[in-house]
């Protein structure tokens, strides 16, 4: 059971009724902005990713005197 052209009509009479001309057309364009600004945040982000090149990190090696400066801790757990 779906909507024909005839329910459909008077559901977007009803709605201009109660929310006005100027209020909808307030709503569509701050949608329409809300959707633009996505749309430009992903490219950005996409454009970013690829020309963004991350160095590999190093990994540092213990010696005798890190070792030494390295406290032991233990935690207790609380029941």
């Amino acid at each position: 059971m779906g909507l024909s052209t005839t329910h459909l009509i008077i559901f977007l009479v009803i709605i201009v009724v109660i929310f006005g001309t100027k209020k909808l057309r307030n709503i569509g364009s701050d949608l329409g902005g809300a959707v633009k600004g996505f749309k430009d945040g992903m490219k950005d982000g996409a454009e970013k990713t690829a020309d963004t090149v991350v160095a590999p990190t190093q990994q540092v090696g213990t010696t005798g005197a890190a070792v030494k400066d390295t406290i032991d801790v233990e935690t207790k757990s609380k029941a």
